[in-house]
Formats: C-alpha cells, structure tokens, sequence
C-alpha cells in the first residue's frame, strides 16, 4: 500500500480568517477556490503540500485541529510571521523556541487552528 500525499481538511467560522493564515501569512497559493458558492471552500498549495479548507460554522465548532509544518529554514518563516502578523502568534510559544527533541520550534494561533512550525536539528 503506498499513499502519495496527505490533504487535511480545516472548518473555518470564516472562511476569510483560513485564508488570512494560509495565503496572506504562509503564502500559500489558491489552487481551487469556490469562496462564493452556497458552501464556500478552497484548495491552497504549497512546496507539495495541499490543505482544504471549507466555510462551516457547525463543525468549525466541532473542531480545532493542530497541525506541524516542517521547514529548512525556520528563522525566515518566524520573520515574516512575526514582522507582518505578529496576532498569529500563539502566546506559549511566540519565538523560535529549541527544544529538547532537538527542534526548533514556534507557534501560530489563528483562532480556529493551531500551527507548530518546526525545524529538526540533525
């Protein structure tokens, strides 16, 4: 059994608030958009990475995931993270943090989701 690729998907209240994060913060790029349609949603991509993200205020209540992005280079995401929308920044972890494990770590917040950015130290 072989999988090629993982596409989460993520219930925003607003629609709107996802794609602040995910396109304007992360700059990610729409590669399906139906944002005015009876039940707005969207595709955004990535290096690779595909994420749904869908307009639903009954399961946006439902659920608040977490999700960890891996990066080469986290001190470049952190900068334009904290220099451009520093709001997204989660109060227990809003600066490049090392861990134990060994990572480099830090956190966004967007009110709906949670994002761990991190970086292994090999």
């Amino acid at each position: 059994m072989k999988f090629t690729r993982l596409v989460p998907s993520i219930f925003y209240e607003d629609i709107r608030v996802g794609l602040k994060t995910f396109i304007d913060c992360l700059q990610f790029t729409m590669g399906h958009e139906e944002l005015n349609s009876a039940n707005p949603f969207c595709v955004v991509k990535k290096d690779g990475l595909s994420i749904m993200i869908f307009q639903n205020k009954e399961y946006a209540d439902l659920e608040h995931p977490e999700l960890r992005l891996e990066t080469d280079d986290i001190e470049t995401v952190y900068a334009k993270v904290a220099g451009h929308f520093p709001e997204l920044l989660h109060p227990n972890l809003k600066e490049v943090t090392l861990r134990p494990w060994p990572a480099k770590e830090f956190a966004m917040l967007d009110g709906q989701i949670g994002i761990r950015v991190q970086q292994w130290m090999r």
